[in-house]
Protein backbone atom coordinates (compact mmCIF):
# COMPACT_ATOMS: atom_id res chain seq x y z
CA UNK A 1 0.00 0.00 0.00
CA UNK A 2 1.62 3.27 -0.90
CA UNK A 3 0.08 6.22 0.52
CA UNK A 4 0.79 10.36 0.17
CA UNK A 5 1.67 11.97 3.35
CA UNK A 6 2.73 15.61 4.09
CA UNK A 7 5.29 15.44 6.58
CA UNK A 8 6.55 18.51 8.03
CA UNK A 9 5.22 20.30 5.08
CA UNK A 10 6.90 18.24 2.32
CA UNK A 11 4.99 15.25 0.61
CA UNK A 12 6.45 12.49 0.97
CA UNK A 13 5.25 8.67 -0.45
CA UNK A 14 5.23 6.05 2.14
CA UNK A 15 4.70 2.58 1.63
CA UNK A 16 3.17 -0.48 3.67
CA UNK A 17 2.70 -3.65 3.42
CA UNK A 18 -1.06 -4.78 3.20
CA UNK A 19 -0.13 -7.22 6.10
CA UNK A 20 0.87 -4.42 8.48
CA UNK A 21 -2.63 -2.21 7.54
CA UNK A 22 -4.43 -5.55 8.03
CA UNK A 23 -3.18 -7.28 10.60
CA UNK A 24 -2.23 -4.22 13.22
CA UNK A 25 -2.88 -0.99 12.10
CA UNK A 26 -6.92 -1.45 11.10
CA UNK A 27 -7.00 -3.26 14.61
CA UNK A 28 -5.14 -0.68 16.47
CA UNK A 29 -7.56 1.98 15.67
CA UNK A 30 -10.67 -0.32 16.29
CA UNK A 31 -9.14 -1.16 19.88
CA UNK A 32 -8.66 2.42 20.08
CA UNK A 33 -11.93 3.63 18.83
CA UNK A 34 -13.45 1.29 21.28
CA UNK A 35 -11.59 2.62 24.14
CA UNK A 36 -12.27 6.32 23.52
CA UNK A 37 -16.28 5.68 23.18
CA UNK A 38 -15.93 4.29 26.93
CA UNK A 39 -14.20 7.12 27.97
CA UNK A 40 -16.95 9.34 28.42
CA UNK A 41 -16.38 11.54 25.52
CA UNK A 42 -13.53 13.10 26.53
CA UNK A 43 -10.52 13.60 24.70
CA UNK A 44 -8.51 10.46 24.15
CA UNK A 45 -4.68 10.58 24.18
CA UNK A 46 -2.65 8.09 22.98
CA UNK A 47 1.34 8.62 23.02
CA UNK A 48 3.28 7.32 20.06
CA UNK A 49 7.18 7.48 20.90
CA UNK A 50 9.95 6.12 18.72
CA UNK A 51 13.55 6.99 18.18
CA UNK A 52 14.24 8.90 15.47
CA UNK A 53 14.70 7.20 11.67
CA UNK A 54 11.55 4.50 12.85
CA UNK A 55 9.41 6.35 10.83
CA UNK A 56 6.93 7.60 13.46
CA UNK A 57 5.58 10.88 11.65
CA UNK A 58 4.83 8.56 8.64
CA UNK A 59 2.86 6.04 10.89
CA UNK A 60 0.95 9.11 12.91
CA UNK A 61 -0.08 10.11 9.38
CA UNK A 62 -1.14 6.80 8.18
CA UNK A 63 -3.20 5.77 11.32
CA UNK A 64 -5.03 9.57 10.80
CA UNK A 65 -5.60 8.37 6.85
CA UNK A 66 -6.97 5.09 7.68
CA UNK A 67 -9.26 6.20 10.52
CA UNK A 68 -10.78 9.04 8.32
CA UNK A 69 -11.30 6.31 5.35
CA UNK A 70 -14.04 4.47 7.53
CA UNK A 71 -17.20 5.32 8.93
CA UNK A 72 -16.77 2.70 11.81
CA UNK A 73 -13.63 4.43 13.48
CA UNK A 74 -13.28 7.32 15.57
CA UNK A 75 -11.63 10.36 13.73
CA UNK A 76 -7.93 10.21 15.03
CA UNK A 77 -6.27 13.65 14.99
CA UNK A 78 -1.96 13.14 14.72
CA UNK A 79 0.15 15.87 16.13
CA UNK A 80 4.13 16.28 16.81
CA UNK A 81 6.12 17.38 19.51
CA UNK A 82 8.17 19.05 17.23
CA UNK A 83 6.06 22.27 17.94
CA UNK A 84 7.55 22.61 21.39
CA UNK A 85 11.21 22.74 20.59
CA UNK A 86 12.83 26.12 22.42
CA UNK A 87 13.25 29.12 19.79
CA UNK A 88 16.71 29.49 18.16
CA UNK A 89 17.42 32.20 19.82
CA UNK A 90 17.37 30.54 23.63
CA UNK A 91 19.15 27.28 21.85
CA UNK A 92 22.16 29.42 20.76
CA UNK A 93 22.24 31.61 24.79
CA UNK A 94 21.99 28.51 27.12
CA UNK A 95 24.04 25.20 27.47
CA UNK A 96 23.74 21.58 28.73
CA UNK A 97 26.80 19.80 30.28
CA UNK A 98 27.84 16.44 28.90
CA UNK A 99 30.47 14.56 29.96
CA UNK A 100 31.08 17.08 32.57
CA UNK A 101 31.29 19.69 30.03
CA UNK A 102 29.66 22.62 28.63
CA UNK A 103 27.90 22.75 25.32
CA UNK A 104 25.70 25.37 23.61
CA UNK A 105 21.77 23.54 23.26
CA UNK A 106 21.66 24.56 19.70
CA UNK A 107 24.51 21.99 18.64
CA UNK A 108 21.90 19.45 20.51
CA UNK A 109 18.78 20.36 19.30
CA UNK A 110 16.35 17.65 18.91
CA UNK A 111 17.42 16.39 22.75
CA UNK A 112 15.02 16.56 25.59
CA UNK A 113 17.18 19.71 27.04
CA UNK A 114 15.96 21.73 23.86
CA UNK A 115 12.06 21.39 23.86
CA UNK A 116 10.08 23.65 26.47
CA UNK A 117 8.69 20.58 28.61
CA UNK A 118 7.02 22.82 31.11
CA UNK A 119 4.97 23.85 27.62
CA UNK A 120 4.11 20.73 27.06
CA UNK A 121 2.94 19.81 30.44
CA UNK A 122 0.79 22.98 30.09
CA UNK A 123 -0.88 22.07 26.64
CA UNK A 124 -1.46 18.20 27.64
CA UNK A 125 -3.06 19.53 30.57
CA UNK A 126 -5.72 21.77 28.29
CA UNK A 127 -6.11 18.48 25.97
CA UNK A 128 -6.53 16.03 28.63
CA UNK A 129 -9.10 18.67 30.69
CA UNK A 130 -11.44 18.90 26.83
CA UNK A 131 -10.35 22.59 26.71
CA UNK A 132 -10.18 24.47 23.59
CA UNK A 133 -6.61 24.26 22.38
CA UNK A 134 -4.75 25.36 19.24
CA UNK A 135 -1.60 23.49 18.99
CA UNK A 136 2.18 24.44 17.48
CA UNK A 137 3.81 23.23 14.25
CA UNK A 138 7.82 23.19 13.69
CA UNK A 139 8.37 25.05 11.04
CA UNK A 140 11.27 23.74 8.63
CA UNK A 141 11.70 26.66 6.41
CA UNK A 142 12.01 28.76 9.56
CA UNK A 143 13.45 26.39 11.94
CA UNK A 144 11.68 27.47 14.15
CA UNK A 145 8.61 26.50 16.27
CA UNK A 146 4.85 28.44 15.36
CA UNK A 147 2.95 28.56 18.20
CA UNK A 148 -0.98 27.91 18.10
CA UNK A 149 -1.12 26.88 14.39
CA UNK A 150 -2.90 23.24 14.79
CA UNK A 151 -6.94 23.30 15.66
CA UNK A 152 -8.17 20.32 17.50
CA UNK A 153 -10.80 18.55 16.23
CA UNK A 154 -10.87 15.38 16.84
CA UNK A 155 -11.95 13.22 19.80
CA UNK A 156 -8.76 11.13 19.14
CA UNK A 157 -5.65 12.88 19.62
CA UNK A 158 -2.00 10.79 18.79
CA UNK A 159 0.88 12.65 19.50
CA UNK A 160 4.73 11.68 17.99
CA UNK A 161 7.54 12.13 19.39
CA UNK A 162 10.72 10.70 20.43
CA UNK A 163 10.96 11.48 24.30
CA UNK A 164 6.90 10.93 24.79
CA UNK A 165 8.08 7.64 27.11
CA UNK A 166 11.47 9.23 28.14
CA UNK A 167 12.48 7.69 31.90
CA UNK A 168 13.48 10.87 33.32
CA UNK A 169 13.11 13.45 35.74
CA UNK A 170 10.17 15.41 34.64
CA UNK A 171 9.83 13.96 31.56
CA UNK A 172 8.53 10.67 32.89
CA UNK A 173 5.43 13.08 34.46
CA UNK A 174 4.29 13.92 31.30
CA UNK A 175 2.51 9.81 30.84
CA UNK A 176 -0.14 10.58 32.69
CA UNK A 177 -1.53 12.51 30.33
CA UNK A 178 -1.81 9.42 27.93
CA UNK A 179 -4.84 7.33 27.80
CA UNK A 180 -3.00 4.51 25.59
CA UNK A 181 1.07 4.62 24.68
CA UNK A 182 2.85 2.61 21.46
CA UNK A 183 6.52 2.64 21.55
CA UNK A 184 8.30 1.11 18.13
CA UNK A 185 11.81 0.00 19.02
CA UNK A 186 14.36 -1.33 16.37
CA UNK A 187 18.33 -2.70 16.09
CA UNK A 188 20.55 0.41 16.61
CA UNK A 189 22.30 -0.76 13.48
CA UNK A 190 18.82 -0.59 11.31
CA UNK A 191 18.62 3.06 12.87
CA UNK A 192 21.98 4.13 12.02
CA UNK A 193 21.85 2.95 7.98
CA UNK A 194 18.67 5.10 7.82
CA UNK A 195 19.49 8.09 9.55
CA UNK A 196 22.95 8.24 7.58
CA UNK A 197 21.10 7.33 4.44
CA UNK A 198 18.57 10.24 4.93
CA UNK A 199 21.08 12.75 5.32
CA UNK A 200 23.11 11.85 2.16
CA UNK A 201 19.53 11.77 0.07
CA UNK A 202 19.08 15.74 2.08
CA UNK A 203 22.57 16.60 0.48
CA UNK A 204 25.15 15.65 3.51
CA UNK A 205 28.59 13.82 1.53
CA UNK A 206 28.72 10.69 3.37
CA UNK A 207 31.62 11.35 5.70
CA UNK A 208 29.73 14.40 7.23
CA UNK A 209 26.41 12.11 7.49
CA UNK A 210 27.91 10.17 9.72
CA UNK A 211 29.28 12.96 11.92
CA UNK A 212 25.81 14.09 12.33
CA UNK A 213 25.20 10.30 13.54
CA UNK A 214 28.05 10.70 15.57
CA UNK A 215 27.40 13.70 17.46
CA UNK A 216 23.50 13.89 17.61
CA UNK A 217 21.62 11.51 16.04
CA UNK A 218 23.03 8.64 17.41
CA UNK A 219 23.12 10.09 21.10
CA UNK A 220 19.43 10.19 20.62
CA UNK A 221 18.85 6.41 19.33
CA UNK A 222 20.64 5.28 22.45
CA UNK A 223 18.84 7.71 25.28
CA UNK A 224 15.39 6.82 23.70
CA UNK A 225 16.21 3.30 23.75
CA UNK A 226 17.77 2.82 27.18
CA UNK A 227 15.68 5.26 29.06
CA UNK A 228 12.12 4.74 28.45
CA UNK A 229 8.70 3.72 30.30
CA UNK A 230 7.10 1.10 29.38
CA UNK A 231 4.26 1.50 26.79
CA UNK A 232 0.62 -0.39 26.23
CA UNK A 233 1.70 -1.58 22.59
CA UNK A 234 5.45 -2.34 21.74
CA UNK A 235 6.04 -2.56 17.95
CA UNK A 236 9.31 -3.22 16.38
CA UNK A 237 10.56 -2.03 13.11
CA UNK A 238 12.46 -5.05 10.90
CA UNK A 239 15.34 -4.35 8.62
CA UNK A 240 13.01 -4.51 5.77
CA UNK A 241 11.04 -1.17 7.52
CA UNK A 242 7.93 -3.22 8.15
CA UNK A 243 6.47 -2.91 11.71
CA UNK A 244 4.97 -6.08 13.71
CA UNK A 245 4.03 -6.27 17.36
CA UNK A 246 6.79 -7.67 19.92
Amino acid sequence: MKVQLNVNGFEYEASYTDREVNNIYLPLLKDITKKSRENKGNRYIVFLAAPPGTGKSTLSLLLEKLSREDDNLENLQALSLDGFHHFNDYLKSNYMEIDGKKELLYRRKGAPETFDLENIKTYLKKLSENKKVKWPIYDRQLHNPVMDVIDINSKIILIEGNWLLLDEEGWRDIKEFADYSIFIEAKKETIKNRLISRKVRGGYSQEDAENFYLNSDGPNVDRVLNHRMESDLLLEMLETCENKIK
